[in-house]
This record gives C-alpha cells, structure tokens and sequence, in this order.
C-alpha cells in the first residue's frame, strides 16, 4: 500500500471537532496562548532554536556512552541508527524527540503517529540546513509505574492484557507472561515473537520492536533510567527537595491559564519527585523536617537525602512535571512532538525551564489521521458521503442521509381513482344486461380497493426498510472508523493494519507533513 494508491486529504484539526480548544488556539497562534511557549514550530524557528540550543562535549560523550550500552541489547544494529548514534557526539547534531509508555504490542495506533512525525520533521529539517544533522528519537518512559496503563491492546476488536504480579518502573519488569499473549493471538507476528521471547525486560523488548520497525528511518530510542544521565538531573532534584520550586511555578502559570479559560492538563505536587527502587516508585512528601516516600518505611533528613541525590542520582525519577525538564538536559534536542494533552501541558511548563536556565523546544502536535479501506472507502461513497462527514455525531449524519435519500411519499390515490372509474363503467354495464350482478361488482370492487391498499403498504415498508439498512449500514461503517465512539488511533492497533498492508509505516512516512498542522485523511483506491 503506497501513497500513490491512496487519496490523501488534509483537513483543518477544528473541523474534525476531536480537539480541544487549546490545540485549536495553538495552531491558530492565538495571542492568547503566546506567553505560554517560546516560538511556534516552523522551518524558520528551528533555525533560531538551533542558535539557542547549548549542548557541551561532554554532554554529548554522556549520552553517546549511555545509547551504546542500552543498544548493547539489539543483535543486528540498523546502519541507520548506527550512523545517527555516531553523529550524536558531533556539535553540529540536533535531536527531534517523540515520548510514549511502554505499552505492550505498541499500544495505540497513535503510538505509530508520533515517531513518523519525528522521522518526518528530521528530514524536513535536514533539507532546509544540510550543514547539521537532525536525529529522530524516542524517549521510553521506563520509569512510569501505572501497569494498567500498558498492560493491554486492542486486535481485531478483542482486548489482549499481559497478566503481572510485578511492580515498579515497567521498564524494568521481567517480560515473563507475555509468551502467553502472544499464544493467544490469531496469528504469528515475528517482530514482536522476537522481541517478547528474547529480550529479558520490557525495556529492551521495547527498544527491539522499536528498531524492527524504525530503524531504517534512524529512530534512536532511549531509556531516561540510566545512572549517568540521572546526574544531569542532580541540582534540579536538590532545588526541588529544598525549594519546592517546580510546583510553585506551575501553580503561577495555572492561574495564568485559568484566567485564560484554559484547564491545566496535569497535577503538581509540592515534590515532583519519586523515589526509585527494584520493584518500587513511591513519591517523595516531605513531614516537618524530614523526607518521607510514601506506603514505605523509608525516612530522610535534608543531609542524608541530599547525599542519597549525589550519591544515586538513578533513585530520584521525576514525574510528568520535571520529566520534560530532564529530557531537555540530556538531549541536544529542538522540539518535542506529542499529542493533544502533552501539547497542552508543556505549556505549564514555560516558568521551571527558565528557573533552571534549560531553553524551552519547540513544540510540535503529532501526526493525526483516518485511514479508510478500500472495502470501508466504496461503502462511504455509496452512501454519497465524503470522508470529513464521518466527524459527524451518528444523529447529525442520518438526518443528512435522509435529506439525500428523500422520496415522494408513497400514495396510490390516483390509482384508486382509475379503478373506481373503472369499476363504475363495469357497474354500468352490468346493470344494464342484469341488475342483480351490481352488487357483485361492488364486491369486486371492494376486494380490489383493498388489494391496493395492501399494495400501498407493502411499498411504504419496503422503502422504510431500504432506508433502515442504509443507515445499519452508516452505523457500522461509524463503528469501524470511530471504534467505541473515538478516534481510530486512540483505540486500534499497528497489527490491525500491517497485517493486511506491510507497508503501511512507509504509506505513512510519504503522508505525513509535520509543519503543516493539518488532520490527514488516507483513503484507499
């Protein structure tokens, strides 16, 4: 399945209306929103966010050491990710970076969206400054601790879920029990047999599937839980323990947005902190004079947590608040891509960049789209409909069917009238040869009318039940599209489609134009 056996349609995200109000600002560069982020993402912005960017040497020697040693886990390295883990320690190379759970089998369709907007953007921007290099990259969030979050997904309208008794950070749980996931689906899929089967954490599975499917793209992908690149984060954890400095800033730009009529995405805490350990992350509370991780018996003073910070930089896990931060410290990075909701809450973030004297990205909304099948494509254009009516709500779409399948209303008067004129005329004749037939006639006439009558309903529920179909058949092509009510990426999975169209990710890779900031509609011919 290539592009070219495709119609591709870009719509604006506000007509679709499956955004928010805050995205529909954003990219409307509403003034409203302005203050809350540093530049909006174009061609031209990167260039100044390219001047901005300070990455030293030894930052970059940092992470080449750390990427080395997690890639120690992948067999075959992609020459193209190679390359990209090489061009990292040189100052003329830049990073574009996408986030997302470990969720087992990808998760998501959407999952998929946001590394192509990543590999996509990379090549944008190499052709636009051929003197630098740009990386596309993957920050796995190993260290999040909700299970239930990624621990199932969605094939063919069923719901597989990895059963665990682990705990902790996912990216460290054993990949134990997915073997039988994967014995339950319907059908071998290589790629993640390989990876489930001989990878020894979720992480490196992750990182397997991610290089199996993105490494011909250079997609790096990079686990933030790693002792060396923790030290980065050593004077924010200490600010943080001892100023509460992150939650003060975020509550200031709260009010801000909520005098806007924004509602702040995300939560802060007075401590944006967890502690880390095998099989464990607790947030960090403070009690008095002490510091305190919760549902443990784990205890501090301000000295003895300090020196655990130095000491074990790896402990200390930041959550949604400082994690950003963190990913802008270790990476020599330009912009970050996500979807509606992380877009929405790095602009509570503006004021703990600027604390911290980190330059705020670039950000970027991810790829969004609607992929129709060919069988789903004929269906939609039988029913006279064009891809952007399916945004509809399902009421609004059959009464505009039901506009364009109006018919006269079925009414056989005229029919009746010919036949008692008929009639009339037999009655007329019969009086006139035998007197007593008339009522016989009547009779007749009567049967007749009422066989009409009969007729004139069976037409009417013929038509009622030609329409019913059609919309049973509205209904169904809404369900496949918009499964459980919402956006196909948000619910259906990578596996539902490759399946049937292996080169699906290229289809994609050919659609997707990051800085145009349009919803695509692929449309199979």
């Amino acid at each position: 399945m290539e592009v070219t056996d495709m119609k591709v349609t870009k719509v604006d995200y506000a007509a679709t209306g499956a955004f928010s109000q805050t995205i529909a600002d954003y990219l409307a560069q509403s003034n409203k929103l302005q203050a809350f982020y540093h530049r909006f993402p174009t061609l031209e912005a990167f260039g100044e966010q390219i001047k901005e960017k300070q990455f030293t040497e030894a930052q970059r020697h940092t992470l080449y050491q750390a990427l080395q040693e997690q890639y120690g886990s992948v067999a075959d390295i992609h020459p193209a990710v190679q390359q990209n883990l090489e061009l990292l320690q040189q100052p003329n190379t830049y990073t574009v970076t996408t986030g997302h759970q470990l969720n087992i089998f990808t998760g998501p369709l959407y999952f998929v969206y946001k590394i192509v907007t990543a590999i996509n953007t990379c090549r944008q921007l190499k052709e636009k400054y051929p003197d630098y290099n740009f990386v596309p990259v993957y920050w796995m969030a190993t260290e999040d601790h909700d299970f239930a979050e990624i621990n199932h997904f969605n094939l063919f309208g069923k719901r597989y879920t990895w059963e665990s008794e682990q705990t902790g950070a996912v990216g460290r749980f054993a990949t134990t029990g997915l073997d039988k996931v994967l014995e339950e689906l319907p059908e071998a899929f290589p790629v993640f047999e390989e990876a489930y089967r001989n990878s020894k954490t979720l992480a490196d599975a992750t990182r397997a599937i991610t290089h199996a499917l993105f490494g011909e793209y250079g997609l790096v992908s990079i686990d933030g839980d790693h002792k060396e690149l923790k030290k980065a984060l050593i004077p924010v954890v200490e600010k943080e323990l001892t100023e509460q400095l992150s939650n003060k800033l975020v509550e200031e730009t709260n009010a801000q947005l909520e005098k806007l009529g924004y509602r702040p995405q995300v939560f802060s805490r007075e401590i944006n902190l967890f502690y880390l350990l095998e099989g464990m992350r607790e947030r960090i509370v403070q009690e008095g004079d002490r510091y305190k991780v919760l549902n443990t018996d784990l205890s501090f003073t301000r000295q003895e947590i300090m020196q655990e910070a130095q000491q074990h930089p790896e402990r200390f896990s930041p959550n949604v608040i400082l994690r950003p931060l963190y990913e802008e410290m270790v990476l020599p990075n330009l912009a970050y891509i996500g979807g509606g909701a992380e877009v929405a809450y790095w602009f509570q973030l503006g004021k703990v960049f600027e604390a911290h004297q980190v330059a705020f990205p670039l950000i970027m909304l991810r790829n969004s789209a609607l992929y129709i099948s060919k069988p789903n494509a004929t269906r939609l254009h039988k029913l006279g409909l064009e891809p952007l009516d399916l945004f509809q709500d399902y009421l609004e779409l059959k009464k505009k069917l039901s506009s364009q399948l109006h018919e006269a209303e079925i009414n056989l008067e005229a029919q009746r009238e010919a036949l008692s004129e008929v009639y009339k005329q037999v009655e007329e004749l019969a009086a006139g040869i035998d007197p007593t037939l008339v009522k016989a006639v009547a009779a007749e006439q009567q049967k007749a009318t009422n066989a009409l009558q009969m007729l004139e309903k069976k037409l009417s529920k013929a038509r009622d039940s030609k329409h019913e179909q059609t919309f049973k058949q509205l209904e169904n092509l809404k369900d496949k599209l918009f499964p459980n009510g919402s956006l196909q990426e948000r619910q259906d999975n990578l596996l539902s489609y490759q399946t049937n169209h292996p080169n699906f990710i290229p289809a994609l890779v050919e659609a997707f134009d990051p800085l145009e900031f349009k919803f695509t509609i692929l449309e199979e011919e």
